[in-house]
């Protein structure tokens, strides 16, 4: 869809509804103009719609450009809708791709670009972690940064136009490696054969892991920058749990929303991974509060979050009023498919490439050639990984490109060698 056919699309639904925030962070992740309006009783339902009949239970309500309207729709439905959610064209391709991130978006780009038959698969929006970065200021080209979510709209468009599918809210949820080739099952049904796979899944946000957390997701608890929740944050005290590059690019974009923001940190400085820039900024930033040595241990509220306890340095703790947290603490590798697969994953689920492979100067017993992996070849010869879920990768959104730029070069090396 062009911006002029999804420029009139309505959101219509209550702040602190799970649903609603997850389609309005869908729509921000994938660069889809809408309105949000808020309501706050069924009165206020009826007289926004202009519906007899429709009721709390009937929200969110998406009203499309062409006046559709879907009434408490999944996400699915609504990708759906934007016409995002395709089948497979092809019975089998050169090279599949599960994850569209940077890493992803990139080996999709040269892949295709240089002639290869490529599908990439997304179970959710596009552009990973990094689509949620409110404003990425040092990637390369990009003088006065670029969000995260424009920057993977940009790759999407360039990834179509060379000709790639984009198989958008499906999910890779069995894999099987059969006479060289990769056999995907699809979350719906589908089966998908390809010559070759990058695994670009990334990770998932880690969770703090309290009690009630599950209960709050959307009504008070967000994870990454919250880019979909920072215009709904004005005159409010927000607080943010994380030390990291992520933690830091949150804060920076809620202050320039919130009253307040306070940082909770673990440890006694700002994580040694955090750029200088944003480390900079945050101690300039006049309604910033970093607090170090301070842990969550705690949840409250009614229906949404309304207070966190929070242990400090001398052990004390303190019940803090706030009605957003955001978590940005890291995150898991996204691996689970490979589990019933000969992949080897390092102890923390990460998928192991190349000379990490060798262990007490032998490959896997899985390894069947003679040749050794190529760097970024997993235990599978043809089955590649590139960008956050690798192990021992580097968390940066240039370094996740470089890698699926470079996966697809061995990609094309065991293609020839395979014949």
């Amino acid at each position: 869809m062009t911006d002029n056919e999804i420029g009139q699309i309505r959101l219509i639904g209550e702040r602190n509804d799970h649903a609603a925030y997850e389609i309005r962070d869908f729509f921000e992740r994938s660069v889809v103009k809408f309105e949000w309006i808020e309501l706050a009783s069924d009165d206020d339902c009826r007289r926004v719609l202009d519906i007899e009949n429709l009721s709390n239970a009937d929200l969110p309500v998406v009203e499309m450009s062409d006046g559709t309207r879907l009434c408490a729709p999944s996400l699915r439905d609504v990708a759906r809708k934007l016409g995002f959610v395709t089948e497979p064209r092809r019975s089998e391709y050169d090279l599949s791709i599960y994850g569209a991130g940077p890493a992803g978006l990139s080996a999709a780009v040269y892949a295709a670009s240089e002639g290869l038959s490529v599908v990439l698969v997304e179970r959710g929006a596009v552009g990973g972690q990094a689509g949620t970065t409110s404003m990425i200021e040092n990637y390369l080209g990009f003088p006065d940064g670029i969000a995260g979510a424009d920057l993977a709209e940009r790759a999407r468009q360039q990834a179509l136009k060379f000709g790639v599918e984009i198989l958008m809210m499906r999910e890779g949820i069995k894999a099987r490696f059969e006479d060289g080739k990769i056999v995907a099952d699809l979350a719906g049904g589908d089966q998908m054969i390809a010559r070759s796979n990058i695994c670009a899944t990334g990770v998932d946000w880690r969770r703090i892991g309290l009690d009630r957390e599950g209960d709050f997701l959307g009504r008070g608890i967000y994870y990454g920058a919250g880019v979909s929740e920072a215009p709904l944050c004005v005159d409010e005290d927000v607080c943010i749990v994380g030390g990291g590059n992520s933690a830091g690019q949150a804060v920076m974009h809620l202050a320039d929303h919130a009253k307040s923001v306070t940082m909770l940190v673990r440890g006694e400085a700002l994580a040694a991974s955090m750029s200088d820039y944003l480390i900079g900024r945050i101690e300039n930033a006049g309604n910033v509060t970093v607090k170090y040595n301070s842990e969550i241990v705690g949840l409250d509220g009614d229906t949404s979050l309304s207070k966190i306890r929070v242990a400090e340095k001398d052990k004390s703790e303190v019940w803090r009023d706030t009605k957003r947290l955001f978590v940005a603490i890291g995150g898991v590798p996204h691996t689970e498919w490979a589990k019933d697969t000969p992949i080897v994953r390092d102890e923390r689920d990460y998928m192991v490439t190349g000379p990490d492979l060798m262990k007490d100067g032998a490959w896997p017993e899985a390894w069947p050639l003679e040749r050794a992996p190529h760097f970024l070849e997993t235990s599978v010869p043809g089955s590649f990984a590139a960008g956050d879920v690798r192990h021992r990768s580097i968390k940066r959104v240039a370094t996740a490109a470089g890698e699926g730029a470079m996966a697809v070069a061995f990609v094309h090396r065991y293609l020839q060698d395979a014949g």
